[in-house]
């Protein structure tokens, strides 16, 4: 048990001073009954506390599905830029949540946020090749050869890409599966056959699918079921290597 105003200042960006206010403006709730006094105590685990009817999230990890759009670069600040973290209410910007990688600025898609750095580590480590899956659009028809070149693994300038899976959807448009996170990879692969990638969408990472109902621009919490499915790939890897 602990004092309401101390939880409410713990767990959202409200200062203990502004949070007495809110309580003597009759704006906090405690299992939908007001709250009067700051020095209430509450159980901040099974109790549910609202702000102004607004339930207060009160969890240690937060896990964040969001469908990125064009435009937003996957970064917690920028100048310039409108960033990821710019999409997320602030009721989990004060849990301090980072992207789990990265998307270009103009690939759109699944894109995981946390404030878990093991939770992230285990999903952008290398050594764990988790498969990554994109629908793409190019300006130029897919050609077996490009299937074929995929599949061997492409000479980049610097560096060969690991095997990867192209398989066609129609005459412009395939499903891309890589195990890698290079540096606009994909684009470049398609740039050694002089092909320019016009749409690139990221689908899926391990088994974990984008949800189709996510429209482009909207997140949600992960559910528990998805969370085990991306925790279980993971001590899947870990079995294999071991």
């Amino acid at each position: 048990m602990e004092r309401i105003d101390k939880i409410v200042s713990n767990y959202s960006s409200y200062t203990r001073s502004e949070v007495k206010k809110l309580i003597k403006a009759n704006f906090i709730k405690v299992n939908d009954v007001v709250v009067n006094k700051p020095e209430t105590k509450v159980d901040e685990f099974s109790d549910v506390i609202k702000i102004e009817d607004k339930v207060l999230i009160i969890k240690d990890k937060v896990y964040l599905v969001l469908n990125k759009p064009k435009g937003v670069i996957s970064a917690t600040e920028d100048m310039y830029d409108e960033t990821v973290l710019d999409l997320i209410d602030e009721e989990y910007l004060v849990r301090n949540i980072f992207p789990v990688g990265r998307l270009d600025k103009d690939t759109t898609g699944l894109l995981i946020l946390t404030n878990d750095g093991d939770f992230s580590h285990s999903i952008l480590s290398p050594k764990k090749n988790h498969k990554k899956i994109y629908k793409v659009k190019i300006d130029i028809p897919i050609t077996d050869k490009m299937v074929e070149g995929f599949k061997k693994g492409v000479k980049l300038k610097d560096e060969k890409c690991k095997e990867a899976i192209l398989e066609k959807i129609s005459t412009y448009e395939a499903y891309v599966t890589i195990t890698e996170g290079k540096y606009h990879q994909i684009k470049r692969m398609f740039g050694c056959y002089e092909a320019k990638v016009v749409e690139l969408e990221r689908i899926q990472i391990g088994e974990f699918k984008l949800p189709k109902e996510l429209h482009r621009g909207d997140y949600r919490e992960l559910t528990e079921e998805e969370l085990e499915l991306i925790k279980k790939w993971n001590i899947i890897w870990y079995i294999f290597v071991l």
